[in-house]
Formats: structure tokens, C-alpha cells, sequence
């Protein structure tokens, strides 16, 4: 049997870390994250235009989660659904911005000018494929930055010989301010392979004549050439505002998607419709907790004390858990999850259950309170572990198999499981234990 020091250790433990961790978290000043659909924001849903693999659309999902956290979007949501693509960007300020950087495929071309005022430029031919459209001769827009058309120019193939000058020659990109005249400017660095590359088409057109950075069939810059030689780096000017140089340099600091994707719906989620949707989970979960709390004090009497406190450690640990993991890894709190919680009410209820009815059933068998307490425990614990190891695999398995919300909802019933396993063992028994010595 247990002596009473390590009970009161056990108690005094779990208590303490609790209370630390809850105050980090409040002085921290964090809170639970919260989702698209709790917060607001904006949901899209993208397709690719033709048959792609899976391994294709797993690298799209990267890319665009790159260009996602380049622009600063909390606990986006990025994930694949079958053939399709499903992004989530909860609390995004600019929708259109951030729709047009999640789809935009960003193909690289650096061409040679021919011809700097052309006649009426057109799309590209959509029957020729990548490297065909590399080595043709295009009529193509340059725009500023309201997308007004400035002048049409005829460019030449995006070729070395016979290989193509395209984004992958590049290894990064970023916006920078220059500092004698304080205009923004796009600062490329180049592969070591792409550099050389590069070098050679600034050979072949020639210093102080004009090329072209052919971006999706739209002119974003036409510089002339200073040199033939830029030593692996160079750089994109052309009164560029902050915006447009930022943007510019995010698309193609984070590559071209492997895939040409088509975006299907788009879905918008105001801001007030996630507080409601926020306070129907939390008041639903408080009647719950209310009813709940009413039924074990009225049942259990002094013992549904002793149920209210491991609910409220519970949820102090909940709450400062979610939190961190809020901010570390970006988890975010969905409607789902909450519903998650809410069901993990009834795993952690039945925990006590169980105890209490197996106490009860040891002292109609004649045992003393104290030995029942430690006994039943011991009967009890044991089948509190085999159901909740059946709530475990259940979330588990809905974690691995599904996407999207129902993940959410599998989370967190499986996080709430898991620690109503821990404050169980380590807090209910050692409590009922010291109640039943106490005269």
C-alpha cells in the first residue's frame, strides 16, 4: 500500500506543474490558436488542370506552404484531399493577395528583347508545352504595378543553345531597398550551374541591350544588361513599390509549382461568424460540464468533489498545452477540436466512474474504506486503461486516415484521453487514498 507521503507528493507533483505551467502561460501572455472556422479567414480549394501524382502534389503542397509562411499567415492548414488541394489561411487580412501567391505558378523565363514596342501582345499558345513555349517567340506585356499594360515586347526564345533559361537557375530571391536612391529592387542569387548559365545568355545578347523576366506570360521586369559577367548574382529594378518587389521575390524565392493547379471554390468566413461559431462550442461545453458536474455532487456526494477538481486540472492542463503547442508547432483550435474536447468529457467522467463504483462495490464486500480504495484502484485502473486505449486507437487511426476537421476532432479526443489517463493515476488515486485514511 501506498504510504501517505508519496500520496501527498503525487498530489502536490501534479498540482504544482500544473500551476506552473497555467502561469507561464498567462504571463506569456498565449492562448489557444484558433482555426478558419473559429477565427475567420479564407478556405480554397485548388485542382490540378491535368493528371498528376502523388508525389507531384505533396511537392505543391510544400511550395505553397513556404510562400504561406513567407507571408506571415498563422496556423494555415494545408492538405490533400484525393487529387485536390485544400489551404486554409485562418485570420488572412488580404484575401486577394493571398490567393494569388497560393495559386500563382510562377514559370521563370528570362528572354532576350527583339523589339521593345511590338504590336498587340496575346497568351501564349496553349497547345505548346513548357519547353516548346521556351524556345518560341512571344509577344508579351509588360504591366506595372495596377496591372496596366505599359508597352508590348517581342522576346526572343528562353534558350542557351538547347537548353532553357527558367527558374531553376535560381537560388533565392529578395526584396532590398537601395540605398542611394531608395528605390526597391529584387536581388537574385543564382545555382552555381544556373549562374554560369546565365552568364553565357548575357554573352549571347549583349551588354546594353535589353532582356525580359517572363513570369507567367506577363513581363514583370525588362533591365538592360550592365554586364556579361554577374558572378552567380543580379538584380531586378524597375520603380518597383514595396508590395510588388515583396511579392515578386516571394514567388520566386519559394519555386514554381510542379503543377499547373486550378483553383475550384473558394470559401470566406467572416470574422463574426467564428466568434459565434467559438461561443456555441464554449457555451455548449460549459452546459455540458454544468449537467455533468450537477449529476456526479448529487450521485457521488463528497467523492464528485474529488471529480470536479480533476476537471479542472484537466482542463488547466488542456488549455496551457494547446496553447504551446499553438505557438510552437502552429496547431490550431477548430470547431472540430472543440467538439473533440467535448466528447473527451464523457471518456474522463467514466474514468471516475468506474472507480467509485468498484469502491463501492469493495466495501459491500466487507472491506474497510481504506483497503477498498487501494484495491479498487488497483481492478479499476485496468479497465479504465483498456477504454481509453480504445478512445487512443480510434483518434488514432481517424488522425492517420482522414483530413481536414475530422483530424482536428481526433486530436484533440485523443490529447484529452491521453491526460485524463496521466491526472487518473497520479491525482484522483492518491486523493480518494488520503480520504479514505481521514477520519
Amino acid at each position: 500500500m501506498s504510504s501517505t507521503r508519496s500520496l501527498v507528493l503525487s498530489i502536490a507533483a501534479v498540482v504544482a506543474l500544473t500551476g506552473a505551467a497555467l502561469a507561464a502561460t498567462v504571463l506569456g501572455g498565449r492562448s489557444p490558436q484558433l482555426g478558419l472556422d473559429l477565427q475567420g479567414g479564407v478556405s480554397v480549394v485548388l485542382e490540378p488542370r491535368t493528371p498528376a501524382g502523388e508525389g507531384v502534389l505533396d511537392q505543391a503542397i510544400e511550395i505553397i506552404r513556404s510562400r504561406v509562411d513567407g507571408l506571415g499567415v498563422a496556423e494555415a492548414d494545408i492538405s490533400r484531399q484525393g487529387s485536390t488541394i485544400i489551404v486554409q489561411l485562418p485570420g488572412v487580412r488580404n484575401r486577394d493577395r493571398a490567393l494569388e501567391l497560393v495559386g500563382e505558378t510562377a514559370q521563370l523565363r528570362v528572354r532576350p528583347v527583339i523589339e521593345p514596342s511590338a504590336g498587340p501582345a496575346g497568351a501564349p499558345d496553349p497547345a505548346l508545352s513548357g519547353d516548346e513555349l521556351s524556345r518560341a517567340t512571344v509577344v508579351l506585356p509588360e504591366k506595372d504595378g495596377n496591372g496596366n499594360v505599359v508597352r508590348n515586347l517581342r522576346l526572343g526564345p528562353s534558350t542557351v543553345g538547347d537548353r532553357v533559361i527558367d527558374g531553376r537557375i535560381l537560388s533565392t530571391a529578395r526584396a532590398s531597398v537601395e540605398p542611394t536612391v531608395g528605390e526597391w529592387q529584387v536581388d537574385l542569387t543564382f545555382t552555381g550551374d544556373g549562374g554560369r548559365l546565365f552568364d553565357e545568355f548575357a554573352q549571347q545578347v549583349g551588354a546594353g541591350n535589353a532582356f525580359a523576366f517572363d513570369l507567367d506570360g506577363v513581363v514583370k521586369s525588362a533591365p538592360s544588361l550592365q554586364s556579361v559577367d554577374f558572378g552567380g548574382r543580379a538584380r531586378i529594378t524597375g520603380a518597383f513599390t514595396e508590395r510588388e518587389a515583396k511579392d515578386l521575390a516571394l514567388v520566386l524565392r519559394y519555386g514554381s509549382l510542379p503543377v499547373e493547379l486550378e483553383t475550384q471554390t473558394v470559401r470566406t468566413v467572416s470574422a463574426s461568424l467564428g466568434k459565434d461559431s467559438l461561443r456555441a462550442g464554449l457555451v455548449s461545453g460549459l452546459v455540458g460540464v454544468g449537467l455533468v458536474a450537477a449529476y456526479m455532487a448529487l450521485y457521488y456526494r463528497a467523492l464528485g468533489v474529488v471529480a470536479w477538481a480533476g476537471l479542472i486540472l484537466t482542463a488547466a492542463i488542456l488549455w496551457a498545452l494547446v496553447s504551446y503547442l499553438g505557438e510552437a508547432w502552429g496547431l490550431a483550435l477548430t470547431l472540430s477540436g472543440v467538439v473533440g474536447l467535448i466528447v473527451s468529457l464523457g471518456v474522463t467522467v467514466d474514468s471516475y466512474i468506474v472507480y467509485f463504483e468498484r469502491l463501492k462495490d469493495e466495501i459491500r464486500g466487507g472491506r474497510t474504506l481504506r483497503s477498498s480504495a487501494e484495491r479498487g484502484f488497483g481492478g479499476a485502473f485496468r479497465t479504465i486503461v483498456a477504454a481509453n486505449s480504445a478512445s487512443l486507437i480510434g483518434a488514432a487511426v481517424l488522425y492517420l486516415l482522414t483530413v481536414g476537421s475530422v483530424r482536428g476532432f481526433a486530436f484533440f479526443l485523443g490529447l484529452s484521453t491521453a491526460i485524463d489517463l496521466v491526472v487518473t493515476y497520479f491525482f484522483t488515486r492518491p486523493v480518494v487514498a488520503l480520504l479514505a485514511r481521514a477520519r
